[in-house]
């Protein structure tokens, strides 16, 4: 919104990242569908030690039973001790962000804060992560990876199911939740 009324925004995925700092844990940038264009968005996580009985679970621009259920499969299906701890997830920018395609990006996030390691700066992660763990694909993978790629992001981690892309960048396929964490580095030995 401008003094003359409103303005176009060319490029909406880099205005959302500008102010983005790579190399901190617990934020993870992902390829999300706002409609039919893809936008990229960082998801970031915090994890911190609660001194509550009932831990805090905060979430904006995020699906708080979303949040909820991922947690559980962290805690259940990958091992992670989450349950005690207070968790705030947000996507940054004032975005909302209700597709499972961002599931694999918001566990990320929360691993690589629980264990202080960061993903990598030009590293993007989407697909939906499953009840029994499972990575599954999502729609329009070949534009949200061009995307990613345009705006300078060279890996991507995705479902191993996922349908072949002609994008210039590394796609890195994974079955599970658990082998995305432990090829980035964000599972505990």
């Amino acid at each position: 919104m401008a003094s003359e009324g409103l303005e176009p925004v060319p490029d909406p995925s880099g205005l959302f990242l500008g102010d983005r700092r790579p190399g901190v844990p617990g934020t993870v940038v992902t390829p999300a569908l706002e409609g039919h264009r893809p936008l990229l968005v960082e998801v970031q996580a915090l994890v911190a030690d609660s001194s509550l009985a009932q831990p805090r679970r905060s979430s904006q621009g995020l699906d708080s039973g979303r949040l909820s259920l991922l947690l559980a499969v962290l805690e259940r299906r990958v091992g992670l001790p989450v349950q005690g701890l207070d968790v705030y997830a947000m996507a940054v920018g004032g975005v909302k962000v209700t597709e499972p395609g961002a599931d694999l990006a918001i566990c990320c996030a929360l691993a690589s804060s629980l264990g202080g390691q960061p993903v990598g700066a030009t590293t993007v992660a989407v697909g939906e992560v499953g009840l029994a763990g499972e990575l599954r694909q999502v729609g329009r993978l070949d534009r949200r990876l061009a995307e990613a790629a345009r705006l300078g992001f060279t890996t991507a981690v995705v479902p191993r199911s996922a349908p072949a892309v002609d994008a210039p960048i590394e796609v890195l396929r994974v079955p599970t939740l658990a082998a995305a964490l432990d090829l980035l580095g964000l599972r505990p030995d």
